[in-house]
């Protein structure tokens, strides 16, 4: 770990991203040791350490500061008279350090090396999407904006979830140099532990990381000890064997349909009301499904049906559109009426019959076999959110879209069934 972090101070790496079980001294030597050590190389930099509270970064703060108040002399610098801040100081270097906790004030500050450590709090908090999208936008919106050209980042965690900021980070940028030290060594470890060595056997030996497996259970284990998150045991979706892959043309003999989950009550103060999802999704020949766009909003009953038409004319009139019809007499009249204003398109309406569980399997099948992918495209992420959750998540709309589109792909006729309503006059 210190030779990695030295070629951080050296320039020879400028993202790392160092991954560790809990206590196992990663926050000693990188967020205490290091930072008195790189103003030894880069005197008057700026450096700014976030955590997930600002208790811990001030406490990392106070450690790097009992440390250059020490040892001084050997280092060359020490503290600047006056500074007596325990979250902000300068050095007689003109070197500066400040703490922060992530989503902290750090607005009019500038950085040569920011340190991220430990920026989860919780695994509840890992495992709310809102919490981990709040996360990412402090990281790409206001931390990483503070950095200087030539700044240096390096990322300090336990893994909690396969979607956390350094599951973000490794997905989105494969410039990040990851360094991760499961508690029992994996084929191949970068320390050159035999597989099933513990990695602190003098710490914590291979028994006690046993017992502790047993204690904590597979999905805590596999995530906080070997740093290798996977989705809740629980979940329906094996997210991690859907692919993103750039939008190409789709194959000759291929097959569209976009089917809707539909909502008709627009977001307001104090609600949170569900969307009205149209998801596109396209069979090719091979049998592998794409998901290829999908469109969501909340509105009225008059803005839906507007969005429907206007989706249905970008697609086309080879695109079959799929709409719910709701039992009773009232849901009849509205899938008339939306039929009416989709003139000249194929639509299928049909009941929802079933529990959502049920509906959504087919297609969870596919993911699980490794073919359904998706178009890269902004909607991605919030779309394998809610997969990752289901059936505990929060909604469940683009999951009922998807199964609707998957059960209309998978019928043999190639043409909707007549609907049995009467169309009204346009």
């Amino acid at each position: 770990m210190l030779a990695a972090l030295d070629r951080v101070a050296t320039g020879e790496i400028d993202r790392l991203m160092l991954l560790l079980p809990p206590g196992h001294a990663k926050s000693t030597y990188a967020s205490v040791l290091f930072p008195a050590w790189w103003f030894t190389r880069h005197p008057a930099s700026s450096v700014i350490t976030a955590c997930h509270t600002a208790d811990l970064a001030e406490h990392f703060a106070r450690r790097v500061r009992s440390l250059i108040e020490e040892h001084g002399p050997l280092l060359g610098y020490s503290l600047a008279k006056g500074d007596r801040a325990s979250a902000r100081w300068r050095t007689t270097q003109r070197g500066e350090y400040f703490a922060s906790g992530v989503r902290g004030p750090i607005t009019g500050r500038r950085a040569d090396l920011v340190l991220i450590d430990d920026p989860v709090k919780s695994h509840a908090e890992a495992d709310s999407p809102g919490a981990r999208d709040a996360l990412w936008n402090w990281y790409r919106s206001d931390l990483a904006t503070r950095l200087k050209p030539g700044g240096r980042i390096v990322l300090i965690m336990t893994r909690w979830h396969e979607d956390d900021l350094g599951g973000r980070l490794i997905d989105a940028d494969p410039t990040w140099k990851v360094l991760r030290l499961p508690a029992i060594a994996e084929p191949g470890d970068p320390m050159g532990r035999a597989a099933g060595d513990a990695l602190w056997p003098e710490w914590e030996n291979l028994a006690a990381l046993e017992r502790k497996r047993q204690s904590v259970g597979g999905r805590v284990w596999r995530a906080l000890y070997q740093q290798d998150p996977a989705p809740d045991s629980n979940a329906l979706f094996v997210t991690n064997r859907i692919q993103i892959t750039e939008a190409v043309p789709l194959p000759h003999g291929s097959r569209e349909v976009r089917a809707w989950d539909l909502a008709a009550t627009p977001s307001g103060e104090g609600r949170d009301p569900d969307w009205t999802v149209g998801l596109k999704l396209a069979r090719i020949p091979t049998g592998a499904i794409i998901v290829t766009d999908i469109v969501r909003l909340r509105a009225g009953p008059a803005e839906v049906a507007d969005a429907i038409v206007a989706t249905a004319s970008q697609d086309g009139a080879d695109v079959m559109v799929g709409l719910p019809q709701d039992p009773g007499q009232a849901g009849k009249q509205q899938v008339a009426w939306l039929a009416n204003r989709l003139a000249g398109y194929r639509v299928k309406a049909s009941p929802e019959t079933g529990a959502k569980l049920t509906r959504a399997t087919p297609a969870a099948a596919q993911a699980e076999a490794g073919l359904m992918s998706l178009n890269r495209a902004a909607w991605n992420r919030s779309f394998l959110d809610e997969l990752r959750d289901f059936p505990n998540g929060r909604k469940d709309d683009q999951v009922d879209a998807l199964s609707r589109a998957f059960a209309m792909l998978s019928e043999t006729q190639t043409q909707p069934r007549r609907l049995n309503v009467p169309l009204l006059e346009r």
